[in-house]
């Protein structure tokens, strides 16, 4: 009886289909996405809401400064002329009380991160000189101030062509509308004066 040699089977493996990878990889892929945006916003901070500290409305307290001619009625009639709000970026920024006792000459706003002060008869500033670039807003001719931070959060400006120097510190993340404000207001009250320099 002759032997009959077994037949040479070779198990032949199904491939999967495309649509069960798409179906296991897709749920994966998601998933790894999702996550990876979840880390992101963690990161930065960026989760839908307003992540950054409101901005303080209690007394804020002024160190007092040498300001000379802060008490004189040119001062007194700017800081009665200068508005109760000034414009912001985003919303009118309204005056912050001062805790007592309050330094003469010096008026506050509320906003973020820091607040905005006007300052009223300090001295002539040292930065001023004859090559000094100056900025004119409304009509009144601004020194800014130097800030040797890489990234500066608030700016400084000093009105240098009045009978008595004033100066504005305000956030830059208000925007001009502040300087404007302030501007309109020293034009109004103080007439101008040759700017002294050295």
């Amino acid at each position: 009886m002759p032997m009959v040699a077994p037949e040479n089977r070779t198990e032949r493996r199904e491939r999967p289909r495309p649509a069960i990878i798409v179906a296991i990889t897709l749920p994966v892929l998601l998933a790894v996405v999702v996550a990876s945006i979840a880390i992101v916003v963690r990161i930065l901070g960026v989760d839908g809401a307003d992540t950054a500290p409101p901005a303080e409305t209690g007394p804020l307290a002024v160190a007092p400064v040498d300001a000379p001619d802060a008490g004189t009625s040119e001062c007194t009639a700017l800081l009665g002329a200068v508005p109760a709000e000034l414009p912001g970026a985003d919303e009118p920024l309204p005056t912050r009380p001062l805790s007592a006792p309050a330094p003469a000459g010096v008026r506050a706003w509320v906003a973020a991160p820091r607040p905005v002060v006007l300052r009223c008869g300090l001295p002539r500033p040292v930065e001023l000189t004859p090559t000094s670039p100056l900025i004119e807003i409304n009509g009144v001719n601004w020194l800014q101030l130097p800030d040797d931070a890489p990234e500066p959060v608030v700016s400084s400006y000093v009105a240098v062509d009045r009978p008595v120097y004033v100066v504005l510190t305000a956030p830059s993340s208000v925007g001009s509308g502040p300087l404007q404000a302030v501007s309109d207001a020293v034009r109004a009250t103080l007439p101008a004066t040759p700017i002294a320099v050295r």
